[in-house]
């Protein structure tokens, strides 16, 4: 909240010379080397106003972040807020400074409730017990103030990937914080969140809260920043103001060269048909719903979040049960899918949450590659680690995952890399359908077009797509057609030839 005697413009936070170097196996920093996560990096926010902050995955940012909410130190450098040094030993000392976190990856109890979850190390007591009456109602206002309308009492596990990151950031606005850090939070959630979410900031502004707002959307920040500041390698690469906005300017800071054009489509559908869902009802509640995928077709679904997108895909795959309806894969009827026979079969599935449902991140690369299709690499109980090293570092070069080597952990990763990780475990031999839940969620702009670029590659060898998402340039440019779903069901078919548009496919997701 702004301050007597406060004006906007103002600079409340300043980082300077900030340098963090890299750790040996026992966490011990290695002053010595040349090699540093951070550089002698300067950043400064101003009351009121939300800063960019950019790079690729891998550059820097969310280190920069955690230095700043107190979670890890800086080895040089120093934070100033409000004219006064500030040393923050832990994530609660930055809390409590006014500062607020949204983190990119989710940082909730699985196994309690929404409000246990909103107030936890916060609760709200009285009498010397919870009060969870008003935990109730507070919860509820502020699930409400991000346009989510759900139950507090309910369980998160229970709640989809996109539910939980709006968890997350009514959790932050609680703190009433005057400086809020949001690690792409929006990378899970529909245009109809989004747009909820901007309308908040813009209040947040006008009220003379500071927002350092890390995305890889380019279009967002042109919604609600106000200056841009970009990261490459761990050092500052340049900055400018959103109102200077150039596209190829800012890419050539982030990743040193142009990328020329985004959404790169060379294949062409073939009529051989893969996938053919009929009246397949995803519970009991909703409509049937019918869909195709053709022999090198990537087929786009959209739809606001809750639509049922996700739960189609798991249906599809095996991963879920569904009441009715019928699956043909390749002209056969499958009569019990499962994930073992679509793997066996040759259907491969991204999910939306690559850290809980995608990777094994205590394992490292070279074990998560080849981890779906292990049993190539046996004979007589035997691995064949050379044929096994071999696919991995095939992949890692094809996908050009940035590593140390293929025996690093994964957890060790960008998320762009982790995802890349992902797409190498399943295209490792190649599949026949292929789905993909949110194929680019939090990842850089250079790691999406590689991916674009892949998807492309890959349905021009005839690899059928189904390809869910909730960014619409994604889903304008990679598709042939786009199916949209609406309640649990199909609520429109549009095809390329129509031309797709940003306002048809929203009306879609509001039948």
């Amino acid at each position: 909240m702004e301050k007597e005697g406060q004006e906007l413009n103002e600079t409340i936070l300043k980082m300077q010379g900030i340098t963090k170097f890299i750790f040996d196996s026992e966490g011990i920093a290695l002053k010595n080397t040349n090699v540093k996560i951070l550089e002698n990096i300067n950043f400064d926010l101003r009351r009121g106003e939300v800063h960019v902050l950019v790079g690729e995955n891998g550059a820097g940012k969310s280190t920069l972040m955690k230095i700043l909410g107190g979670i890890i130190p800086p080895d040089e450098g120093e934070i100033i807020i409000d004219g006064a040094p500030a040393v923050f030993k832990s994530a609660k000392e930055s809390k409590a400074a006014g500062i607020g976190f949204i983190h990119q990856e989710l940082n909730l109890c699985q196994n309690i409730d929404i409000a246990h979850n909103m107030f936890l190390g916060n609760e709200i007591v009285k009498n010397g017990v919870l009060n969870m009456k008003e935990m109730y109602k507070r919860s509820r206002e502020l699930l409400m103030s991000v346009g989510f309308d759900v139950n507090p009492k309910t369980i998160v596990r229970n709640l989809s990937t996109a539910q939980q990151q709006l968890i997350e950031i009514a959790k932050a606005i609680s703190c009433n914080s005057s400086i809020f850090i949001m690690d792409e939070p929006t990378a899970s959630l529909s245009q109809n969140e989004i747009n909820i979410l901007f309308k908040l900031i813009k209040e947040m502004k006008s009220k003379g809260i500071s927002i350092i707002y890390i995305s890889h959307r380019f279009e967002e920040l042109l919604q609600i920043g106000d200056r841009i500041t970009v990261l490459r390698d761990g050092k500052n690469s340049g900055n400018m103001n959103v109102s200077e906005f150039n596209y190829d300017e800012l890419v050539n800071m982030m990743v040193g060269r142009t990328l020329g054009k985004m959404h790169v489509c060379t294949h062409v559908p073939q009529e051989t048909e893969i996938l053919r869902v009929e009246n397949l009802k995803i519970s009991k509640r909703t409509l049937p719903l019918s869909i195709t995928v053709k022999k090198g077709e990537i087929v786009g679904l959209g739809g606001l979040v809750g639509s049922g997108r996700t739960e189609l895909a798991q249906s599809i795959y095996g991963a879920r049960q569904f009441p009715s309806g019928d699956i043909f894969y390749m002209g056969s009827k499958i009569r019990k899918p499962s994930p073992r026979s679509s793997v066996q079969k040759g259907i491969a599935y991204l999910s939306e949450d690559r850290k809980l449902d995608g990777l094994v991140m205590e394992m490292d690369i070279c074990k998560n590659v080849t981890l779906t299709y292990l049993d190539r690499f046996f004979k007589k109980k035997i691995i064949f680690k050379s044929r096994e090293t071999g696919i991995a570092q095939k992949q890692i070069d094809d996908l050009h995952i940035m590593c140390r080597s293929m025996y690093q952990l994964v957890n060790t990763l960008s998320g762009g890399n982790q995802q890349k990780v992902v797409l190498a475990k399943w295209i490792s031999e190649m599949p026949v359908l292929l789905i993909l839940d949110e194929p680019t969620r939090g990842i850089d702009i250079n790691a999406k077009a590689e991916i674009y670029r892949l998807m492309d590659k890959l349905a021009s060898q005839g690899v059928a797509i189904l390809m869910i998402s909730s960014e619409m340039p994604e889903l304008i440019g990679m598709s042939d057609r786009i199916y949209v779903m609406c309640a649990g069901s199909i609520s429109d078919e549009i095809n390329k030839s129509e031309g797709f548009t940003q306002e048809r496919i929203l009306q879609g997701t509001l039948k």
